[in-house]
C-alpha cells in the first residue's frame, strides 16, 4: 500500500469514526429531547383532562364551558382514562386499555406520575385527588409524528455521513497528491543520481520541514557512503603501490642473484633484503588487518601502566634511533602514581605510541627524540617531540587520513596508515591526539588522556 493510500484510508476511517460517534451522539440527544417534549405535552394534557372531568362540581358553567371550548382539541374521550380508587374508568372513553396495567396505576400512587410508550403510543398518568376521591388521570396519545421524525432525521443523518465519507476520500486523495508531492520530487531526483558519481549531493529544497531533513540526512549518507568508495579506491591503489614496491625489489634481487654463483656474504646480504622486505608486506598488512576491525573492537580494556608501555617502546626502537644517528630521551614529570594507570587496551597503546615514536625517529634528521610525560589539571599529558624536518601547514591538515603522505618524506618508507591508526586507536580510547610541525623546526605530537574516576 502506497503512502497517497494510506493516508487517503487513514484520514477517511479517522472521520468516519469520528462522524458516526458523532451522529449517535445527536440522535439520541434529538430522541431523547423529542420524547420529554412529547410527554410534556402529554403532562399538560393529563392535567387540563383532570380540571374538565373533576372540577366540574366546582367551577361555574361559564368557566367550564370555556375551558371545554379552548381546550377541547387536547381533551378526547377515547384518549383520556380517569381511574377512581378501584381502577374503574369513571370518566372518558379510553376503556378497557391493555397497556394501561394496575401496575400502572399503582406506581402512579406510588410515584404521583409514570410515562411510558407502548403499541406505537405515548401514555402519561398523574395522581390527581379531588374532593371526590383520588384519581388517576392517564392520557395516551399516538407516536407516529414522533416516529416520523427521528425517520426523518436518520435518514439525513446517513445522507450526511455518506456523503461526508465521500467527500472526505476524494478531498484526501487530492491532499494526499499536494502534500506527497515532494516526496516524490526527491525519489525521482534520487533515481536521477548517476551511479558513477554517487557524490552528487540532491538540491534542498530550504523549507525547514521534514523533506528538508529527509534531504539532509540521505546528503549525508551519500556523503559517507562516497568517502568509503573513495578510501577503498584509494586502499586498493595504494595498497598495490606498496607491495609492487618490496615485492619487486625481491624479485629483481632474486633475478640477478640467479644469474651466477656468489659468495657467503653476497647470499647473506640478499636474503637479509628479501627478508626486510618481506617483513614491511606484513606490516603492511598487520597495519590494515587493525584498521579494518576498528570499529568491531569489543571493550577489552584493563588497566595499563603508561610508563611501563613507554618504557617498553624505548626498549624496542633504541636500536633503530641509533641505525638513524637519533635517541630516544624519556622525562618523567608525574607525581600522581594514579594517573599513570590508564584503563585500555594495551597492545592497541603500545601500537599508537609506538607508530608516533618511530615517525619521530625516521624524519629526527640525525637529532634526539623527546618522550615527555606531564600532567595538568589531573589530565595525564604525552608529548612526543622531534627535531626534524617537520610537516607542511598544508599536509599537517591532512596528516592523520589514511593513505596519505606529506610532501616532504623523500626516500623514506612508509605506507600512511600507521599516524591514521594511532589517531583511530586514540578515539577509541578518548586520547586528543595535538600535533604542532613548523617545517625544519620539528614536529610535537602532544596525547591529552581523559581522567576517569
Amino acid at each position: 500500500m502506497t503512502l497517497r493510500s494510506r493516508f487517503t484510508l487513514i484520514s477517511s476511517l479517522s472521520f468516519g469514526i469520528v462522524s458516526i460517534i458523532t451522529s449517535a451522539v445527536i440522535f439520541f440527544a434529538y430522541y431523547d429531547s423529542t420524547k420529554i417534549f412529547y410527554f410534556e405535552k402529554l403532562r399538560n394534557t393529563a392535567l387540563i383532562s383532570a380540571i374538565y372531568y373533576l372540577e366540574k362540581d366546582e367551577l361555574p358553567k361559564n368557566r367550564h364551558a370555556q375551558i371545554k371550548k379552548e381546550y377541547n382539541h387536547l381533551i378526547q374521550n377515547n384518549r383520556v382514562a380517569v381511574y377512581n380508587g378501584n381502577n374503574e374508568v369513571t370518566f372518558g372513553h379510553n376503556l378497557n386499555d391493555r397497556n394501561i396495567k394496575p401496575s400502572h396505576l399503582q406506581a402512579v400512587r406510588t410515584n404521583k406520575v409514570v410515562q411510558f410508550m407502548s403499541d406505537n403510543q405515548f401514555y402519561y398518568g398523574i395522581f390527581y385527588p379531588d374532593n371526590q376521591g383520588d384519581f388517576v388521570v392517564f392520557v395516551k396519545s399516538p407516536n407516529d409524528s414522533f416516529q416520523s421524525q427521528i425517520w426523518r432525521l436518520s435518514i439525513i443523518m446517513i445522507s450526511v455521513l455518506v456523503l461526508g465519507l465521500l467527500v472526505i476520500f476524494f478531498l484526501s486523495r487530492y491532499l494526499s497528491k499536494i502534500v506527497y508531492k515532494p516526496i516524490s520530487n526527491v525519489v525521482e531526483r534520487i533515481n536521477k543520481v548517476d551511479y558513477n558519481n554517487i557524490s552528487t549531493a540532491i538540491t534542498s529544497t530550504n523549507t525547514n520541514d521534514e523533506i528538508e531533513d529527509l534531504i539532509k540526512s540521505y546528503n549525508k549518507l551519500i556523503g559517507r557512503i562516497s568517502e568509503n568508495v573513495l578510501l577503498q579506491q584509494n586502499f586498493i591503489n595504494y595498497v598495490s603501490h606498496e607491495f609492487k614496491t618490496p615485492l619487486a625489489a625481491i624479485s629483481g634481487n632474486l633475478e640477478v642473484f640467479a644469474q651466477r654463483d656468489r659468495t657467503p656474504e653476497e647470499y647473506h646480504q640478499v636474503a637479509k633484503e628479501s627478508l626486510e622486505n618481506v617483513f614491511e608486506i606484513e606490516n603492511i598488512l598487520n597495519n590494515l588487518l587493525l584498521m579494518s576491525g576498528m570499529t568491531k573492537l569489543e571493550a577489552s580494556h584493563q588497566q595499563v601502566r603508561v610508563d611501563e608501555l613507554i618504557w617498553k617502546i624505548y626498549e624496542k626502537l633504541q636500536l633503530k634511533a641509533k641505525e638513524n644517528n637519533s635517541s630516544i630521551k624519556i622525562q618523567l614529570e608525574v607525581t600522581k602514581p594514579s594517573l599513570l594507570e590508564f584503563p585500555g587496551n594495551e597492545t592497541l597503546l603500545y601500537l599508537a605510541v609506538y607508530n608516533i615514536v618511530e615517525n619521530s625517529i625516521k624524519y629526527s634528521c640525525d637529532k634526539p627524540v623527546t618522550l615527555i610525560l606531564s600532567e595538568k589539571s589531573n589530565h595525564l599529558y604525552i608529548e612526543i617531540r622531534d627535531e626534524g624536518r617537520g610537516i607542511p601547514p598544508d599536509d599537517l591538515m591532512k596528516i592523520t587520513e589514511t593513505f596519505y603522505r606529506g610532501k616532504n618524506v623523500d626516500s623514506v618508507k612508509g605506507s600512511g596508515i600507521g599516524l591514521s591508526l594511532s589517531k583511530s586507536i586514540f578515539d577509541h580510547h578518548h586520547i586528543v591526539m595535538k600535533i604542532d610541525s613548523t617545517v625544519n623546526i620539528g614536529t610535537s605530537v602532544l596525547l591529552e588522556f581523559p581522567v576517569y574516576s
